[in-house]
């Protein structure tokens, strides 16, 4: 291939004369202007250069290295960029936020968010930034998070805006009307701009006695609050009856983690939310847990909400709402409805009125199992389309086991004699049973595109079971190394595994055996009052903790101590389960345990109600070369589509990038990248040459890390 490969700086001046060079050029550029593409979370541009006709023809057009990827694979780029008038905005696998000139890859500015005090928050993942301009076209700003920041930083060089919060951010453990300063807070997915306010969600950790996730608006000019909605209710407000009177002081969760979509004229942000923390036992939080596992209409000039509709009552399977919502305009029973269509892991499609939360297709409520749990009260029944079909298989048992070889067949039967199984909504129980869907999807954070021409939705998907066991977090212990391995149990245990192996959820969980060979007891504990990577801080962990911590993890001395007072901080008696951790149901081979497909692109006619195509997505050659069908791979990151009929998406765990027809899903081209592109593209042109840009970060499933960009584009 021949490409440009772009490292270098370069001053403003020569960035402003490109600027000046795009602007007179003649021709309008097609820019992607928000996270998604627009504001309503369409994917969706009006390019038509490429084609599919020449599209076979696409070759690399640059590419940006970062330099910045982990040798240990654990750094990753989700980013799905803006380009705006020639000019790429990103961040990289570091955290750094770039601009790239969008025709060559050339390096116009960094700015790095991580001063000397900050710097251990190091590695994480950001998903895009949001783009303000004042009408005058002279103040130009990006907005954006890192660690615990909401950032502002002026466009046109990368120069702090001191006018904005504190020096340039807004401390987001602020003003949630609650302390929180000791705990996990980020925002790893940008929110959008409505008037002179920045709506954002955060993310927080799923642990007991996490933050609350409520909704809040910031000036764009100062950063002062401008508003916040409690999506766990406070005294008096509606939904509080929906909880223990006293869950608004304890619980957490409930927050907006994916980003949300807009709608201008109406003046109404439309908020999907995730579960309540804990994630998996529900026995501190008895009924509905309003406004957990809703899609959200709040009236974006005060933050009052407008409706609801929640798509998990007492969540108690991590089943967040995994994307912005799309906006939609269709024609149902003769007459054109605006909607909100919401995605799901459960892989179900709601599509509701976008004035009042009604369903437009019928959803039932289905009687599903009761949980053995002791304390706990699952919720007797869940909403369920009935007409829209799910994009992917709703039940695992004997008949979907894998069948790829005899061998992973017994094998994966043979783990089912002593598992439960079988239904789409098996509440957590501590024999162990098969989670499916997915605490990965279905649907997942890339979100879904819609062409509003044909009123299509296209979404990829993963079909992968987990296995889900719930343990006891004991208390009393009378040992340093017992306490400490009571609250590895409790607040460790589901990302690291009970046995301390890791696995791979939201990247690679690093192993914690041999910990005392690798880290020193300082590093130890800064690590855990800081978090890294995808792991939260556990600031509020008292000074004996984290030596009970350190004992148990690093083989220290063990000593006589008195046991855990269930009052002390970080000990909630609540707290009575944990999970074994996150675990992938996989044959002997390390394959997904039920029959392909394990990855899907879907087309969906919205106003019909029907699939219109389902292929695989992505492949496992050496599968492949046994002479077994596509299998399809799991996958994260969404499409992007044109309104001449092409859909591009990276994504899968074989590290392509690949163009298909939305007519029908017919593959046009594909190519290898140098890291999997687990992002959604972007879409632009210049001076009216189409490019499609992808982050190439990988750090999951395996896959290696990586620290590019690429942009296609036509000889």
């Amino acid at each position: 291939m021949n490409y440009l490969k772009c490292t270098g700086n370069f001053s403003t001046g020569w960035f402003l004369s490109v600027l000046i060079f795009f602007s007179c050029s003649g021709k309008k550029d097609i820019n992607w202007l928000a996270y998604l593409g627009d504001h309503q979370s369409s994917h969706f541009v009006e390019a038509t250069e490429i084609n599919s006709e020449n599209v076979s023809n696409l070759q690399v057009a640059w590419i940006f290295e970062g330099g910045e990827a982990d040798p240990n694979n654990r750094s990753q780029i989700q980013c799905n960029p803006l380009v705006i008038d020639g000019v790429l905005y990103g961040s990289t696998a570091s955290l750094k936020f770039i601009a790239l000139n969008a025709a060559t890859g050339e390096l116009l500015w960094t700015y790095n968010p991580f001063d000397e005090k900050f710097k251990n928050f190091g590695m994480g993942v950001n998903r895009g930034l949001i783009y303000w301009e004042h009408e005058d076209g002279k103040d130009k700003r990006l907005y954006f998070s890192a660690g615990p920041f909401l950032h502002c930083i002026n466009a046109l060089d990368g120069t702090v805006i001191s006018g904005f919060g504190v020096d340039g951010k807004v401390n987001l453990k602020s003003g949630l009307d609650k302390d929180v300063e000791d705990r996990f807070i980020v925002s790893n997915t940008p929110g959008v701009i409505y008037d002179d306010k920045i709506i954002i969600g955060t993310r927080v950790d799923e642990t007991s006695g996490a933050a609350p996730g409520h909704i809040r608006a910031f000036n764009i000019h100062t950063g002062e609050r401008e508003w916040i909605f409690h999506t766990i209710p406070h005294p008096g407000e509606f939904g509080h009856e929906t909880w223990p009177a006293e869950a608004w002081k304890e619980i957490g969760g409930a927050n907006a983690w994916t980003g949300m979509s807009v709608d201008h004229e109406r003046g109404l942000v439309f908020v999907p939310t995730g579960s309540a923390s804990y994630d998996f036992y529900g026995g501190d939080r008895h009924g509905k847990n309003l406004f957990a596992n809703c899609v959200l209409a709040l009236n974006a000039q005060t933050g009052e909400r407008v409706w609801h509709f929640q798509t998990i009552h007492h969540d108690i399977w991590d089943r967040d709402l995994p994307a912005p919502p799309n906006l939609a305009t269709i024609t149902v029973n003769g007459q054109e409805k605006d909607v909100v269509i919401q995605i799901t892991k459960m892989g179900f499609i709601y599509v509701l009125d976008r004035e009042t939360g009604t369903p437009v297709f019928p959803v039932e409520e289905e009687l599903v199992p009761i949980s053995d749990m002791p304390g706990e009260l699952a919720w007797e029944t869940q909403p369920v389309p009935t007409m829209m079909p799910p994009f992917i298989r709703q039940q695992y048992n004997r008949n979907t086991v894998t069948d790829i070889s005899g061998e992973s067949q017994e094998y994966v039967l043979d783990v089912l004699k002593r598992t439960k199984y079988g239904h789409r909504f098996l509440p957590p129980s501590q024999q162990g049973g098969i989670v499916f869907p997915g605490f990965d999807g279905g649907g997942e954070w890339g979100g879904a595109a819609f062409n509003p021409e044909s009123k299509t939705l296209f979404v990829n998907a993963n079909e992968v079971p987990w296995i889900l066991t719930m343990v006891e977090v004991k208390q009393g212990a009378t040992t340093n190394v017992g306490r400490g391995k009571a609250l590895y149990t409790q607040f460790c245990a589901g990302c690291h595994g009970t046995d301390q192996q890791g696995g791979d959820f939201m990247g690679k969980v690093p192993s914690l055996t041999g910990l005392h060979d690798r880290i020193d007891r300082d590093q130890f504990a800064a690590t855990l009052k800081n978090g890294k990577g995808a792991m939260p801080a556990f600031a509020w962990l008292a000074e004996y903790q984290v030596s009970d911590l350190a004992a148990f993890l690093m083989d220290l001395e063990e000593k006589e101590v008195e046991p855990i007072q269930t009052d002390d901080p970080g000990n909630d008696d609540s707290r009575k389960f944990t999970t074994t951790g996150y675990i992938r149901f996989k044959d002997h081979e390390g394959y997904p345990a039920i029959k392909p497909p394990w990855g899907t692109l879907s087309a969906i006619d919205i106003e019909r109600a029907q699939i219109k195509w389902q292929i695989p997505l992505g492949e496992h050659e050496e599968l492949s070369n046994r002479g077994l069908p596509v299998t399809g791979t799991e996958n994260y990151g969404g499409p992007a589509i044109t309104s001449n009929g092409l859909l591009f998406i990276a994504a899968t765990q074989d590290e392509k990038f690949r163009v298909y027809h939305q007519k029908d899903g017919t593959l046009l081209f594909q190519t290898e990248l140098p890291a999997a592109g687990y992002a959604t593209p972007s879409i632009y042109t210049i001076d009216g040459k189409q490019y499609v840009v992808i982050a190439c970060g990988g750090g999951k499933l395996g896959t290696k890390s990586g620290d590019s960009y690429i942009a296609f584009s036509l000889p």
